[in-house]
């Protein structure tokens, strides 16, 4: 028996985000570029209570501050706007104020518009909270967003994607309902990197973000956080993490994702912080080793993390 959950509405295709009716009683969560990029204009949101300081990577004490700067507000909407960092962040602070959600991603990889996940920083180290009510009421995924996004933003996107839907296809927890839909996801995601097709990379995160939102990823998204805490961007760590994890999991997709790394060009990564204690920390990732196909010990980790360090994760 399973169960599948996800945002009560999920709305997708060109201009969506520019047409749709968004309540004026509203608080706008989203990164510093949001206004000089346009995102504000283009939804009509301009005139909405605005948070715009979500940094990468965002820290439990963002939304701390936010909850603090406008809990006597009169808003009954949080509206998220911008990549995975601003989106969690938004579902956090709407779930803690229990306001109504609406989810845009503008990046398109990380799939918290439609997971009951927020990743958020603790004390300088990364930290996942699952929980049903973090779900958007709406999701709204709008692919003229991906037109105005750089070479970089778009790569470590779509590998931060690919590395959910394959993930969550090995995962222990995946379910018919998740196979199907984390390998549509992957195809398109394929497509969408080896012919440059745009559409398809957007339509493949919100799979992904389906899928693995009804199941889990597993050791490469272990493996990444200590990467992301010492300065890497999520899907450039990933990019390693999932290749040697999928390697070790015998993953079916492990030739397709390593075929896509190489075409993305990610250039290596390094940890500099003691491998053994890095071990114990992703140990404790219970959320992501348990769900893992294969049993994942302490030597097995820092043996992954050797591989990394050395440059042999893409051998």
């Amino acid at each position: 028996m399973y169960t599948i959950k996800q945002p009560n509405q999920i709305i997708f295709g060109k201009y969506s985000a520019r047409d749709f009716d968004f309540p004026n009683d509203s608080l706008v969560i989203t990164s510093r570029g949001a206004k000089s990029r346009g995102w504000l204009d283009y939804t009509s949101l301009e005139n909405c209570l605005c948070f715009d300081m979500v940094e990468s990577n965002p820290s439990m004490d963002t939304v701390e501050k936010i909850i603090s700067e406008f809990n006597d507000k009169k808003f009954n909407t949080i509206i998220g706007i911008g990549g995975g960092s601003s989106l969690d962040v938004a579902k956090y602070c709407a779930y803690k104020l229990n306001k109504f959600k609406i989810m845009i991603p503008t990046t398109f990889g990380s799939g918290s518009e439609v997971t009951r996940i927020s990743v958020l920083k603790i004390k300088g180290k990364k930290k996942s909270f699952h929980d049903d009510k973090i779900f958007a009421d709406i999701a709204i995924v709008d692919p003229i967003f991906i037109e105005s996004s750089n070479e970089n933003i778009i790569k470590n996107s779509a590998i931060d994607a690919c590395a959910q839907c394959t993930e969550a296809y090995d995962s222990k927890l995946s379910n018919i309902y998740t196979k199907f839909i984390c390998n549509e996801a992957f195809t398109r995601l394929e497509d969408g990197i080896l012919n440059n097709n745009t559409e398809n990379l957007v339509l493949g995160s919100l799979l992904s973000g389906l899928g693995f939102g009804n199941s889990s990823t597993t050791l490469g998204h272990g493996l990444s956080y200590v990467y992301s805490n010492d300065g890497f961007s999520h899907g450039h760590a990933l990019a390693f993490t999932t290749t040697v994890s999928h390697e070790f999991n015998n993953s079916i997709f492990y030739k397709r994702f390593l075929k896509l790394v190489k075409k993305l060009n990610f250039q290596p990564i390094h940890l500099n912080q003691n491998l053994v204690d890095a071990a114990n920390l992703i140990m404790t990732d219970k959320k992501h080793l348990d769900p893992n196909p294969r049993v994942v010990t302490k030597n097995t980790i820092i043996e992954l993390l050797e591989k990394i360090n050395a440059g042999h994760a893409l051998d």
